[in-house]
């Protein structure tokens, strides 16, 4: 996607073959900063830390990770540290666990000699691999879009979404915001409701930078403006992104989304999920068996911001002493969404659906 007419993805590798970059999410949307991640404990301090983020990135990022331990250190030893190291830095986006399985399948069967080279190259796949899914995404999100968009008498679409699952979660276009970018760049009138997303701020800070940078328009609203504007037929559509997917259909994504799901349920809103299949677990039967990261309170009691006079400052917002619980991510139940945007189609939310449409990822599905 474009950064003020410029394109650019959220990570890369440059013309040397071997150093990878990526921006530093943290610092948006005050700093515009670029990242080195030099090894593989570079690639898990930015999963663990948030300098990456989304599940699709944090796959992306975890590949590139093994690629640049197998520089390094290309043994068995060494892999199965590297595997090891990553896969614990966030619990929740399934993409972390299928990515290295991914890089361990195609490098295992490899002399150490051929590992570092066949690492790079298998992790610019998966890199790719992502544009193109979240391409087709776009596609299919696009006919929800216009299908609503033909029945308004002023064809204006008013889309909301929660949390961040733009470009900046994935390594180009986003998944909840392909079909977006695509209605915008075709000159429909697109305008997003951006939730704000406590604790982290990711609609505030990422989905309204991106957007902005884009040239999308778009409004900011706090977290709990949703249902308001739906009971005032101000919403016509709400996509999100998501972390997991169950085989059931059910959908785990920022926590806040469940909430948007029963809102748009009672005032019959349509509720979309756009995710890329690796996104999809068919080892775990429902939601109730995904688990659920829990943050540090530093993300809500403490908040960043730009002061009047330009200084980039952290102040405390929580009053000292008061306890905090972070629940990162909740779940929204399959019967609640209207359905999921995935690079084969939209799919109804039900387990059916999915293991036929993607019967190679259903070979571990659970009954």
């Amino acid at each position: 996607m474009k950064v003020d007419g410029r394109h650019i993805r959220s990570i890369w590798v440059e013309p040397d073959g071997v150093s990878v970059r990526a921006i530093d999410q943290r610092r948006l949307p005050h700093e515009f900063v670029v990242a080195d991640i030099a090894d593989c404990d570079a690639a898990a301090e930015a999963i663990r830390s948030m300098l990456v983020r989304g599940a699709p990135l944090i796959g992306a990022t975890a590949a590139y990770g093994v690629a640049l331990a197998m520089r390094a250190d290309s043994s068995d030893a060494a892999l199965a540290r590297a595997y090891d190291r990553l896969i614990v830095t966030r619990p929740t986006a399934i993409n972390l666990k299928w990515a290295l399985e991914e890089m361990r399948k195609a490098l295992s069967p490899l002399p150490p000699s051929a590992r570092a080279a066949a690492a790079f190259a298998r992790a610019g796949e998966i890199a790719e691999q992502d544009i193109e899914i979240n391409k087709s995404i776009g596609a299919h999100g696009l006919a929800v879009i216009e299908k609503i968009r033909a029945k308004k008498a002023n064809n204006r679409i008013n889309v909301l979404t929660h949390c961040n699952a733009g470009w900046l979660a994935t390594v180009d276009w986003g998944t909840a915001t392909a079909p977006i970018y695509m209605a915008h760049d075709r000159g429909w009138d697109v305008h997003v409701w951006v939730d704000e997303t406590r604790p982290r701020n990711q609609g505030a800070s990422l989905t309204a930078w991106e957007l902005s940078h884009h040239g999308v328009p778009h409004t900011v609203i706090p977290d709990n403006t949703g249902g308001h504007l739906m009971q005032h037929g101000m919403v016509d559509l709400v996509i999100v992104g998501t972390d997991r997917v169950a085989a059931n259909g059910d959908v785990c994504n920022k926590i806040g989304t469940y909430l948007k799901a029963l809102a748009a349920h009672d005032n019959e809103v349509p509720f979309y999920v756009a995710l890329p299949s690796p996104t999809i677990d068919f080892s775990v039967s429902d939601g109730k068996k995904i688990p659920i990261e829990q943050r540090d309170a530093d993300e809500v009691t403490m908040m960043r911001g730009r002061t009047a006079d330009g200084r980039i400052e952290t102040v405390r917002v929580v009053a000292e002493g008061s306890p905090v619980a972070n629940y990162a991510f909740d779940v929204t139940p399959a019967r609640l969404v209207t359905g999921l945007i995935t690079e084969r189609g939209v799919l109804a939310a039900d387990r059916a659906a999915l293991a036929g449409a993607f019967p190679e990822r259903n070979q571990k599905q659970v009954p």
